[in-house]
């Protein structure tokens, strides 16, 4: 096409904003190529990341020989610390595909709450479900989860179970197997369950749950009439398992449960009338059996409709 030369402003004015939508469109176009490679080259890269960092995981909960350095590098991590096993789900499908996002979010909470010495592992199971661990530096004797994540946690139908802080790398392994101990608990309690399940808190009942079953038919045959489940044995448990927590002192019960002494008196004795002997006989399996009561709920007690 020949050259044309025009003094013209407006012919000057229009060539110029063609000029100018030709190149914005240009870098428009260009623009969103190097955009829409850049997210997916990102969404590449962060998807090798998780299968990797969940591989190394997977690798060293089977105790495989692994160098350490390398898997600090790819979980982000350091292994050489005290960790806090932590398994999380969601006792209902209601929050969709936010539902590990929620979990993810939950878990950061339970970091800061322990005052954690880093960012938390967090490797998703499923849809509803995740792994985390919780770096915790030179520390282990950590203060568990507090209401203030119990309360949020509860609103979204979310659990958690946590192991006992532990060393280095046989640590990583050992609090995360506690940690899915205490979630068989949480698991057998049901819907009715507690929203923060801890190891040290069951750990008596996760050697012993191979079997609900066996377990429900050992605490009615320890507890008797206890161990019918209604509110007033709910009460009477509760003030025993306390009482025998507190080496049978009647004043240190009912101050720690905020009642009169003769009322703890009082459902001391009828407890005894259930258990049809006094509590300092097979203590032991009275409190184990009230330790149960307490975790599982109606999963090992007697409905209150069932037969004596």
């Amino acid at each position: 096409m020949p050259e044309r030369r025009s003094d013209s402003a407006a012919v000057v004015s229009a060539a110029g904003l063609r000029i100018a939508g030709i190149v914005a469109a240009y870098i428009d176009k260009v623009s969103e190529e190097v955009v829409s490679a850049y997210e997916s080259e990102k969404e590449n890269w962060l998807r090798n990341q998780s299968v990797a960092r969940a591989a190394r995981v997977r690798a060293l909960l089977k105790g495989e020989q692994v160098d350490v350095n390398s898997s600090e590098t790819i979980l982000g991590y350091r292994l050489r610390q005290h960790h806090l096993g932590v398994v999380t789900w969601i006792i209902e499908a209601s929050a969709g595909g936010e539902a590990l996002g929620l979990l993810e979010r939950a878990v950061a909470e339970v970091a800061a709450e322990v005052h954690c010495d880093g960012r938390p592992i967090f490797v998703p199971q499923d849809e509803f479900s995740a792994w985390a661990w919780v770096p915790l530096g030179a520390r282990r004797d950590i203060t568990p989860p507090g209401m203030s994540v119990k309360s949020r946690a509860g609103d979204d139908g979310i659990r958690f179970a946590v192991g006992e802080p532990a060393p280095g790398v046989p640590g990583f392994r050992r609090t995360h197997q506690q940690a899915l101990s205490a979630q068989a608990i949480a698991l057998a309690a049901g819907p009715s369950g507690q929203i923060v399940t801890s190891f040290g808190d069951v750990a008596p009942l996760a050697l012993m749950a191979g079997s609900i079953e066996l377990l429900q038919a050992w605490v009615v045959e320890t507890l008797g009439a206890l161990a019918d489940d209604n509110e007033h044995n709910a009460r009477l448990r509760d003030t025993l398992r306390v009482f025998l927590q507190e080496n049978g002192s009647y004043k240190t019960t009912a101050e720690r449960l905020l009642l009169h002494k003769n009322t703890v008196q009082y459902r001391v004795r009828k407890a005894e009338e259930s258990l049809q002997h006094p509590v300092t006989l097979d203590r032991l399996r009275i409190e184990l059996a009230l330790l149960a009561a307490q975790w599982l709920g109606p999963a090992v007690l007697r409905p209150a409709d069932g037969p004596p």
